[in-house]
């Protein structure tokens, strides 16, 4: 992938320099709330403090990583370059979306933030941390991001190259755009309606979500930014967060029943529907009620 680091956007938030990445004062859970849940999670196995997260993420919550707090430490050039990679990722899926929404639906794009943590930290939707993965929440319009999740996808058999970590950037994002639009909202009421159709709704989102990263993937391939290698890329970090994938990498048995971000095949298949068509009329996971879209076989894809 074709990109210039050049320091971080002013829509990023950096509390990588914050013991502990911003603490639980305030909104949230508490500080007496958090120990309560840790101490329930580390005696029962599950992960409680997870639970309690209701944003969206890249990936369904991992329990393999250590939730113990860390101080402030020193920034590595990796990490460094990771963080410009996503900040430059930000601005221009943020500047791609600026001109299609009012294109394509007649709504203005409204900015989002991203926050880069450690750990944990505060976020409109309660507590942050990093075994939960990469998560828009609604409730404050910000992206959160532990840049250890590399780490994560790599290990659960994706690529961390450049576009596979812009791809996940680009699908939190989605969540932004569905925001914009209404979408969010109308599937949260109807999950309250039907609570039986919670997660199959949560499933129909996050495709919709990997296709609205595909449409910008559409826009790069345009702009002669991405490759076929780029490409390639996405689609592994996709695949290698679908539901059935890590179930059977964690349990090795796969429970349908208990999907919220479908399966490695559809996440694969509407991030590859965004890529070709590049419009968000193509993403309407709903409507297929989140069935493997059919590909163009004549598109260059």
């Amino acid at each position: 992938m074709d990109w210039t680091p050049g320091g971080l956007s002013g829509d990023i938030e950096d509390r990588r320099g914050s013991s502990g990445g911003g603490g639980f004062s305030g909104g949230g859970l508490g500080i007496v709330g958090f120990l309560f849940l840790l101490i329930i999670s580390l005696v029962t196995g599950r992960n409680y403090i997870g639970s309690y997260l209701s944003g969206h993420s890249a990936a369904p919550s991992q329990t393999s990583q250590s939730m113990a707090p860390s101080g402030p430490r020193a920034v590595s050039p990796q990490e460094d370059r990771a963080a410009q990679l996503v900040s430059w990722t930000l601005d221009d899926v943020q500047k791609t979306w600026a001109t299609l929404l009012p294109e394509q639906t007649g709504k203005n794009y409204q900015r989002s933030k991203l926050v880069l943590f450690r750990d944990y930290t505060r976020s409109g939707c309660g507590v942050a941390q990093s075994q939960t993965g990469p998560f828009y929440c609604p409730a404050d319009e910000k992206v959160y991001i532990d840049l250890s999740f590399w780490n994560e996808l790599r290990r659960l058999g994706g690529s961390n190259a450049d576009f596979a970590q812009a791809y996940v950037v680009a699908h939190e994002l989605g969540h932004h755009v569905q925001d914009l639009l209404g979408i969010e909202a109308q599937v949260q009421n109807l999950s309250a309606q039907n609570p039986s159709q919670r997660n199959r709704l949560s499933v129909d989102l996050e495709l919709q979500a990997d296709c609205l990263a595909g449409v910008w993937a559409h826009s790069t391939a345009q702009r002669n930014i991405i490759h076929d290698a780029d490409i390639s890329a996405g689609m592994q970090a996709a695949a290698s967060v679908g539901d059935d994938h890590i179930q059977r990498m964690q349990r090795g048995t796969v429970s349908p029943e208990s999907f919220t971000h479908g399966t490695s095949a559809q996440r694969v298949g509407w991030f590859k529907r965004g890529l070709q068509e590049g419009t968000i009329a193509a993403c309407n996971t709903f409507k297929t009620g989140g069935a493997v879209p059919v590909s163009d076989t004549s598109s260059q894809y």
